[in-house]
């Protein structure tokens, strides 16, 4: 089929791609939730949902592309997301392999339209799962209703939300309020000295994914104690969940208002 690609212009891939490299986290969770796994040739490092993902060999990183490895594999159709992944979709597109780009989702419901979307591209049947996930999603309608969060990733240096991010999106669909709501960029770091005064109810705290939970919650307790908010109600997630955009991003937010319902309510 002949598709046309918003940087690369027209794009050939069969009509039920059989061979797929998908250097997207999202996509690849997308692809095994919808049963058709056995597709999959290869991933990025990123790509490590669900387990039998990490039996691929590693196409990339998020931005560097072992070509060599890419030729033995020769997919039908490489998979990326927009965003980060932008000029690894213009180097591949200028080398003639055939990529396809699946949008980030600016809200949990583009995790929803993405499956349908990813469904459609493979040729399965995706009404059932989107059907599901949006259900789940919608079932925590207000869950948190009023409770002032602060989030904050640890990606080396902590960085926090404003309005333009997909959780916040997520925290108001709880009926939550992101302390830096006001602010209109997506992500940013945060100036930690303002923190208290926003009056959040809870600390909310997403590493990079758990290798030894203990060491970095004793690690969170002292940057805690440091910033001088050891009185406020603190939960950290177990890596790499809330950012997380695939399928089974809704299973982790089902923990995660459980788990702050437990220490606000």
């Amino acid at each position: 089929m002949k598709l046309t690609h918003e940087l690369l212009g027209p794009v050939e891939v069969p009509q039920e791609p059989r061979r797929i490299v998908s250097l997207a986290p999202n996509v690849t969770a997308t692809i095994y939730a919808l049963g058709a796994g056995e597709r999959l040739l290869g991933r990025s490092a990123f790509c490590w949902r669900p387990e039998e993902a990490q039996q691929l060999p590693v196409v990339a990183s998020y931005t560097k592309v072992r070509w060599d490895l890419l030729e033995e594999l020769r997919p039908e159709v490489i998979f990326t997301t927009s965003g980060i992944q932008r000029q690894t979709t213009l180097a591949l597109g200028e080398r003639g392999w055939p990529v396809w780009t699946f949008p980030l989702p600016v809200s949990p419901w583009g995790i929803v339209e993405n499956v349908s979307a990813v469904a459609a591209f493979l040729g399965v049947g995706g009404a059932r799962l989107a059907g599901e996930l949006a259900e789940r999603y919608q079932a925590l309608a207000g869950a948190l209703a009023g409770a002032r969060v602060y989030l904050e990733y640890q990606l080396g240096e902590p960085i926090t939300i404003g309005r333009g991010a997909f959780m916040n999106a997520a925290l108001e669909h709880l009926g939550a309020v992101n302390v830096f709501a006001d602010r209109a960029q997506a992500y940013f770091p945060p100036p930690l000295s303002e923190v208290p005064a926003r009056r959040p109810d809870l600390l909310v705290f997403e590493p990079k994914r758990i290798k030894n939970r203990a060491a970095q919650l004793e690690g969170l307790r002292q940057a805690l104690a440091q910033r001088g908010w050891p009185e406020i109600p603190w939960l950290a997630t177990g890596g790499d969940e809330l950012s997380h955009s695939g399928p089974e991003f809704f299973g982790y937010l089902e923990e995660f208002v459980a788990a702050a319902r437990r220490l606000i309510s």
